[in-house]
């Protein structure tokens, strides 16, 4: 009976590891996550105006900064927030596409396969978009980098699409909110596969220098050290000649 008394309380310790709400996303990756998508949203719906086009190349430059902080973070980063912890092998990925078709999806803590998949799409395709982009409102290239923008940054769109349907699918399946840890950072995991640190001031500095970069852009002060279009450049040359 003693036995059994252990191996019931064991089973029961076991339970409530896997119930505990652990920490998965540190702080920096939740700011660079809902920074980009505003970023991307806003330079997508700001793409076809004119009036509207300083935003759109202030969006485009923070986009751009988001995607070198986190290439750096995915170097340096927390447990869950590293390339390493969501490279998975063809197998792997295989392996959970046929967990899900049969309805018992793989539980993954951090990133899942079909999820790592997105990422690193949409962080090429960013790097792809950013590199067009400055290249268009430089006038190099011609027509055929700005459809090379253009094109990219649909492709992106669909990305982006694919994703929040994935997370949709995925939450159901799992039965958990996906959207809510991306926000509050946690899961329900055993209490030994969460973080340690969240990285505060790590996020608190990024958002910051977000927040600062577009004060900078509004006023005017980040004229100065930010290239200018060849139009621009071109017009301020004029005027110094004829000065």
């Amino acid at each position: 009976m003693s036995t059994s008394l252990a191996s019931a309380a064991g089973r029961t310790s076991q339970s409530t590891d896997a119930a505990a709400t652990v920490r998965v996303w540190d702080v920096p990756t939740r700011v660079f996550h809902w920074s980009l998508a505003l970023c991307f949203a806003g330079a997508w719906l700001t793409s076809d105006s004119e009036r509207l086009r300083d935003l759109h190349v202030m969006l485009g430059y923070t986009f751009a900064g988001l995607i070198v902080f986190r290439v750096l973070w995915g170097l340096v980063g927390t447990r869950y927030a590293r390339f390493t912890s969501f490279l998975f092998s063809p197998r792997r990925l295989a392996s959970y596409v046929k967990s899900l078709i049969a309805r018992k999806p793989e539980h993954h803590l951090g990133h899942n396969p079909a999820g790592a998949i997105a990422i690193f799409a949409m962080l090429g395709l960013g790097v792809l978009v950013v590199l067009s982009g400055f290249a268009t409102y430089q006038d190099i290239g011609g027509k055929w980098l700005e459809e090379v923008h253009e094109v990219t940054a649909s492709t992106m769109l669909a990305v982006v699409f694919a994703h929040i349907v994935g997370v949709i699918v995925s939450s159901l399946l799992h039965r958990e909110n996906l959207v809510r840890s991306m926000i509050t950072g946690s899961k329900l995991g055993a209490p030994s596969d969460g973080i340690r640190h969240t990285h505060r001031v790590v996020g608190a500095a990024l958002l910051v220098a977000v927040l600062g970069f577009w004060w900078a852009y509004q006023s005017g002060a980040a004229g100065a050290w930010l290239p200018q279009p060849a139009a621009a450049a071109s017009e301020r040359a004029d005027r110094h000649h004829d000065d």
